[in-house]
């Protein structure tokens, strides 16, 4: 029986994937709910120890040494608990060997379920560990069942799920089949531990590089940023540790091979593998390839930029409803205009035009500043130009007569017309129109009334008696 016990358990931890300790330990909790159940009291502490290597099985138990033992099961005698422990005394209490001799069909009925239950749980943590520190890593497995909404794949000791949200549209699976998938995430649920897979991630694209690409998987090349649309095309973008390395070539493989068969395992998933640079503008050169480029200009601030492509190239650039665009933006982490060529050329004359006139009309602005108002140049006139002598008449040749010098009167009327002109001249910038009017009406009056008081000075002087004395 002993033989048979140890056989069972070591077939058992072989089924289950355990180790022996693990099973034995299971086995023991379990014997101790049953043996507790018959022959033990519900709240005294027991224990059982199975021997690995002759199978067998002692039941250790809690008791209180009284002289007089009334219950056997929770009390022993001071010479039977002396054989356990030395010099123990009355009221103390001892653990001692209690097993007992069967432990019945129910015990043995609740003893097995219970090893059940201890197995699963063994197993399951034994599937959370080796699982839970494998998440982004591939695994391989083969679908077991399809569902419409999910789909459920064997990894030999679980079960793996594909969400539907997980799944690469346009891909057709079927029991039996052999697939790859990238493990999402470990999640503990009531039936055990659930491995969610994932087929549309980033990291598959990047798991399977590692696996065909020496390089990357030794650190030589490096994969920086990866950019997946599941089902249609891809973009990675590496760059090289070691100087001399091509990353682009060591992705490709000679002939093509090496990137040929992740896109066979992917079922014709295009992939373009692009040169990353440190500097934005080149790298969003080389991410939005095959396209060509003609200009980048950056908006660090705002982490956008425009992209300036010929203009056959523009439909290339942007790519089938805008996918290459929106690769190239999740690539670099930067948003994308695309422009022709002719457009921005277009757009450079406009806003070159556009300055050009608001230059023109600032220097007209400045130059219209600087001119003098017309009513203060209407009172400069007169003031400006030399004052007009008045046609003297002819003396009598005959009869001299004293004439005062008409120099020192038209002089006199200019420093009045002078001092007018600067009367008037000093308000009217400031004045208004209706002012200004008013000035200019009272300015022509004075003006007049000097005019008038020249000339009847002059006819007086003309009228003056002959001095006689003087010849």
């Amino acid at each position: 029986m002993k033989s048979d016990f140890l056989l069972a358990i070591t077939q058992l931890s072989a089924e289950k994937n355990l180790s022996k300790e693990v099973v034995l330990s299971a086995v023991e909790a379990a014997l101790v709910s049953a043996y507790r159940k018959d022959n033990f009291p519900p709240s005294q502490n027991i224990s059982v120890k199975i021997d690995p290597n002759t199978g067998r099985v002692q039941v250790w138990a809690e008791k209180k040494v009284v002289e007089l033992v009334l219950d056997p099961r929770a009390e022993v005698s001071v010479a039977e608990a002396r054989r356990f422990q030395r010099g123990v005394q009355v009221g103390e209490t001892v653990i001692v060997e209690a097993t007992p001799a069967n432990a019945g069909r129910i015990a043995a009925q609740t003893a097995k379920q219970v090893i059940l239950q201890r197995l699963h749980e063994a197993e399951h943590t034994a599937i959370m560990e080796e699982f839970s520190g494998r998440e982004g890593d591939i695994v391989s497995g083969t679908v077991h069942r399809v569902e419409p909404r999910q789909l459920f794949v064997d990894l030999g000791r679980t079960e793996g799920i594909f969400p539907l949200s997980e799944q690469v549209m346009g891909e057709r699976y079927r029991p039996g089949q052999r697939i790859r998938a990238v493990i999402l995430e470990v999640i503990q649920t009531p039936k055990g531990p659930r491995v969610v897979l994932s087929r549309s991630h980033p990291n598959l694209l990047r798991r399977l590089f590692e696996m065909e690409v020496p390089e990357i998987s030794s650190g030589v090349v490096e994969i920086k940023a990866i950019a997946r649309e599941a089902g249609s095309r891809s973009k990675v973008a590496v760059t090289s540790r070691q100087e001399g390395v091509d990353p682009v070539g060591c992705c490709v493989g000679l002939r093509g091979i090496r990137i040929q068969n992740v896109v066979n395992e992917l079922h014709g998933e295009k992939i373009d593998v692009v040169l990353w640079s440190p500097e934005p503008s080149t790298f969003i050169a080389s991410a939005l390839s095959p396209a060509q480029i003609v200009g980048v200009e950056l908006k660090r601030e705002e982490k956008a930029t425009t992209v300036i492509v010929p203009d056959r190239q523009l439909s290339l650039a942007i790519g089938k409803e805008g996918q290459n665009v929106r690769l190239a933006a999740k690539l670099s982490g930067w948003r994308i205009d695309i422009k022709s060529a002719s457009v921005s050329e277009a757009e450079k004359a406009e806003a070159a035009k556009a300055m050009a006139e608001a230059a023109a009309r600032a220097k007209e602005e400045a130059a219209a500043a600087t001119v003098v108002p017309e009513e203060a140049s209407a009172i400069l006139e007169p003031v400006m130009e030399p004052a007009e002598m008045p046609e003297e008449e002819p003396t009598p040749v005959m009869e001299p007569v004293f004439l005062p010098p008409l120099v020192q009167v038209s002089a006199a009327s200019q420093k009045s017309k002078l001092r007018f002109a600067e009367d008037i001249l000093a308000p009217s910038a400031k004045a208004s129109p209706k002012t200004k009017k008013k000035q200019k009406k009272a300015g022509k009056e004075r003006e007049g009334e000097e005019a008038a008081r020249g000339k009847r000075a002059r006819r007086d002087d003309y009228d003056m008696p002959l001095d006689e004395d003087a010849y």
